[in-house]
């Protein structure tokens, strides 16, 4: 008997543990599927960006069949291009509206609708200058509503292209800048259409220029950049581009980077991003070999540069790919320990309950077996005493 108690009561030991074990385990389950579902469910279907839109070409527009605004213009020529919004849906909404000038981000692709990106020096008249238009549309369930966009040139002639875009948004989405690791997390649905004004047909050439190397971040990841411009007011095509980072006066290559297919907008530049692959930033003197091609165009450039030891300093505390000490998140450490001492306590705590059954159960068992007859006494009817 007792070995069947023990044993028993071993085995209800381990059916409360593992019952405590899943019941913790489903309730994380539980905690993060709720979190996936709770993002998931902020989200919108790419159809609903609320409106449609159409573009009305005027006589100036060189093809009719593009998606997009490229007109013949000529000094100190104005006049009125009208953009067509609808609202399908049964609810009011409001349409903002931006235009801006073609940019070229770090990875070679031109956007019509990056207000941070800065215009480059090269740049003699700004799109933004030359475009206007209102800030935003209001449109009533099922309204369709013509709004036109107004565009001055400017009195002096050029050669090329301007090129610029209108970004169109429903009012109410959010958007996640951050500036300090070099990405943009955008959360919404916008159109944008481009809008190009020249003045000929002569086809220029683009041509390239450095303008400085230095030390900074990609998504929170120490690197090096590039920075280089298309002074030119046309765009460049089918750019490749080739760096490597070497200590100054040494041939032994630190970091390099290539990349192909890459576009850059007229008079715009670029900052080329070169990873130094999770190693920490240090500060001194550095030289950057660069190689650029597009067609049978070709540019080399081989410059050198500084890091201080501020700027080392401050990279380095930012790499969330570097063990800082100061980066010990000490606090999901003592969340950590307190689980494994809460749990320990846990198992002490059934153990010595287990036990004191065990040893109740125990005493109970020997009181039992002292009442029993002995293994030599007789059953049957007792005899009488003898008087």
């Amino acid at each position: 008997m007792r070995k069947d108690f023990g044993k028993k009561n071993v085995n209800n030991f381990f059916k409360v543990f593992i019952s405590f074990f899943l019941l913790s385990f489903t309730v994380a389950a539980t905690n993060i599927t709720a979190w996936g579902a709770e993002e998931a469910a902020e989200g919108e279907s790419p159809s609903a960006a609320g409106f449609t839109y159409s573009l009305e070409f005027p006589e100036n527009q060189l093809n009719p069949n593009l998606g997009y605004y490229q007109l013949m213009m000529t000094p100190g020529q104005e006049q009125t291009l009208s953009v067509i919004f609808s609202n399908p849906g049964s609810e009011a909404i409001t349409v903002n509206l931006a235009l801006n000038g073609a940019k070229t981000n770090k990875t070679g692709v031109i956007e019509y609708a990056n207000r941070d990106i800065e215009n480059d020096a090269s740049l003699a008249f700004a799109f933004e200058d030359l475009v206007t238009g209102p800030e935003s549309v209001e449109l009533a369930a099922g309204e369709t509503k013509q709004v036109p966009l107004t565009v001055k040139m400017p009195e002096t002639s050029f050669e090329g292209v301007i090129a610029g875009g209108l970004q169109m948004m429903k009012a109410g989405q959010t958007e996640d800048t951050d500036s300090n690791g070099g990405s943009k997390v955008i959360n919404q649905y916008a159109y944008v259409v481009s809008i190009l004004l020249q003045e000929s047909d002569t086809e220029l050439v683009p041509d390239l220029q450095f303008n400085r190397a230095y030390g900074g971040q990609l998504n929170y990841r120490n690197s090096v950049y590039i920075n280089f411009s298309n002074v030119i007011a046309a765009y460049l095509n089918d750019l490749t581009v080739e760096a490597q980072v070497m200590k100054k006066d040494s041939n032994t290559v630190l970091y390099e980077a290539k990349k192909t297919s890459m576009r850059m907008a007229p008079n715009s530049f670029m900052e080329f991003p070169v990873s130094m692959n999770g190693e920490r930033m240090e500060a001194g003197s550095y030289t950057t070999h660069v190689l650029a091609t597009s067609g049978e165009q070709r540019w080399e450039w081989t410059e050198d540069f500084e890091i201080t030891e501020d700027e080392a300093q401050k990279y380095n505390e930012r790499d969330v790919g570097l063990t800082q000490e100061t980066g010990i998140n000490w606090q999901l450490i003592a969340l950590i320990v307190g689980g494994f001492i809460a749990a320990v306590v846990v198992i002490f705590g059934l153990i010595t309950l287990f036990r004191k059954k065990k040893q109740q159960n125990g005493k109970g068992a020997k009181g039992t077996q002292k009442k029993q007859p002995s293994k030599n006494s007789h059953t049957g009817t007792p005899k009488k005493k003898r008087r």
